[in-house]
């Protein structure tokens, strides 16, 4: 049977991989690891996301490459030809992990001894999946909060008791180290990467073309309850209606009202799926679209507050205290820059 196989420098699945896309001058390097018996879907995130990423002006930021152990690597149907060393790795910016079939029986200790490397350098390093027990067998987690897939998380936590294992959760920053949960968490965690190095704008137009449905917190819960289509629908929409009346005075009773609930079914049930409670929600949400707004236009700070639901200009800098830790102006001015870049 014929392996399904991808070359470094041609991307499958869509024809805007970036080949003859201008590089951005200083391009952030990502490293993805193709260690034996790799997740397809896991190595596959990174792959198909950071390549596609534009800046306002069109230019790519990011470059990728294969690393690992030998020159190529495979697993189960999947090949991939072209794979760096793990030195090439720690020439990069960023080194990303994902998820192998058994993720307790890794014995490389040519790879602990790269992240390790890396870790000291001062390079990024996050995990997909259970690519969070790779970094916990070098050591590179100890000491610091991590997360995986459900389903191995008390194993985790049991076989490295320096990690401090957060069960329950899409994905853990620690600034330099990152993990994420199972599977399609690896692509929250990419989104939150990209608006970390770029800002809201960039994150939300790679969001935007991979269809992605609105934005989840590194706090939601990895596993919801299930709760009938019709009652899913009515939380989503309050969300998309939140959206486009964040510069409404909004109350809990106002939007338990909008969905027909007592404030505390809305407030429990609001929780369970998207992570946080109603009004934490639409704050973060008012914070992103002052992010955006900050990167892509010329609006006056005062401007921004009122279309955004803050009322006052000293509303808005408090909050992005709060939630961001800098100024409004301090983001214009970072992510402007780094949109030129």
């Amino acid at each position: 049977m014929n392996k399904h196989s991808v070359n470094d420098g041609i991307h499958p699945a869509y024809p805007a991989d970036g080949s003859g896309v201008a590089k951005s001058r200083n391009a952030h390097k990502v490293a993805i690891l193709a260690v034996p018996d790799f997740v397809p879907f896991d190595i596959s995130i990174p792959y198909q996301v950071f390549p596609l990423v534009r800046l306002a002006d069109g230019l790519a930021p990011y470059e990728t490459c294969f690393c690992g152990p030998e020159d190529a690597a495979g697993s189960r149907e999947f090949s991939i030809r072209t794979v760096h060393s793990y030195e090439h790795a720690l020439l990069c910016d960023t080194i990303m992990v994902p998820g192998v079939y058994d993720p307790f029986g890794v014995d490389d200790e040519a790879l602990f001894r790269m992240l390790r490397m890396a870790a000291a350098k001062g390079i990024r390093i996050a995990s997909i999946c259970t690519g969070a027990c790779l970094l916990a067998a070098s050591g590179v987690l100890d000491g610091l909060s991590a997360t995986s897939h459900w389903e191995i998380t008390q194993a985790l936590a049991q076989r490295y008791p320096a990690v401090q294992v957060v069960p329950d959760v899409l994905f853990v920053d620690n600034g330099q180290v990152l993990t994420s949960a199972g599977l399609a968490s690896g692509l929250d965690l990419c989104l939150h990467i990209i608006r970390k190095d770029y800002g809201v704008s960039a994150a939300e137009r790679i969001a935007d073309f991979f269809v992605m449905p609105l934005e989840r917190e590194a706090g939601h819960c990895q596993v919801i309850r299930r709760y009938p289509a019709h009652e899913k629908d009515r939380l989503a929409e309050l969300q998309l209606w939140i959206l486009e009346n964040l510069h409404k005075e909004l109350s809990l009773e106002g939007l338990a009202g909008q969905v027909c609930m007592s404030t505390r079914t809305l407030h429990r049930r609001f929780r369970e799926q998207a992570g946080d409670a109603p009004m934490v929600w639409v704050a973060k949400a008012r914070i992103r679209r002052a992010q955006a707004l900050l990167e892509s236009g010329s609006m006056s700070v005062e401007q921004i507050a009122a279309v955004t639901g803050f009322g006052s200009a000293t509303a808005l800098r408090d909050g992005f205290r709060r939630h961001v830790g800098s100024s409004p102006s301090a983001w214009r001015r970072a992510f402007a820059r780094r949109e030129a870049s």
